[in-house]
């Protein structure tokens, strides 16, 4: 039964890959040959595609703070949070077509996104105060498998602009789970803005303990 219910759960996996996951950008899927967008990010640069946790997003799911990572600890890189911890891709408000890129497709209730709130804190965790919990777009997967739902037609709030996160989940329909995948976005009219710190030069020494005296 152990390895039934295991075989299952393996089967269903995916990221967000339009607009681009944390996640993702984490890793070498989107431009294989190259080094990842995000850095410092742990094991989920070996698999984007596993982001899945307990299903029940707002109410449920996982914990504030643990949002990005589903409460997944060996993803808790991910749950970092501050205005240049991110690749920031930009996007335009609007419509767009919003895409999953699944590395093995599952039955689906559906697809939710939700956004940051206007005036949110870039530098304190991802909470659900942060979110406007009301998704501003549904996808409903019809218990199709979800790579045979078609598009994610979506269309940015109009009050939005500058730095947010957009928190898409994806609700599996023949298991217990939902994945959960942010991505970092700058709103912004022209499609163009100063937000994306890029990557720093500097050279990873090691870790810093809380005990370490900065001074």
């Amino acid at each position: 039964c152990a390895s039934m219910f295991f075989a299952q759960q393996a089967f269903a996996h995916g990221y967000m890959s339009m607009p681009e996951s944390r996640n993702l950008l984490c890793s070498s899927k989107q431009n294989p040959g190259k080094a990842p967008e995000n850095f410092s990010c742990g094991s989920i640069q070996w698999e984007p595609q596993s982001i899945e946790g307990k299903q029940g997003f707002p109410n449920g799911g996982p914990l504030d703070g643990q949002i990005a990572s589903a409460g997944i600890s060996q993803f808790s890189p991910l749950d970092e949070q501050t205005a240049d911890r991110w690749k920031i891709k930009n996007l335009t408000p609007g419509t767009h077509d919003f895409k999953w890129t699944f590395t093995a497709a599952h039955k689906t209730k559906d697809f939710k996104y939700y956004i940051t709130k206007q005036g949110w804190n870039a530098n304190k965790p991802l909470t659900r105060d942060q979110f406007d919990l009301m998704p501003f777009c549904t996808v409903d997967g019809g218990m199709k498998v979800a790579n045979e739902v078609g598009s994610h037609r979506c269309t940015i709030p109009s009050d939005r602009s500058g730095y947010h996160v957009i928190l898409s989940t994806w609700h599996v329909g023949d298991t217990a789970g939902m994945f959960y995948n942010v991505a970092d976005v700058n709103v912004t009219k022209d499609g163009s803005g100063p937000t994306d710190p890029g990557k720093p030069d500097w050279s990873e020494v090691g870790s810093i303990l809380p005990t370490t005296d900065l001074s």
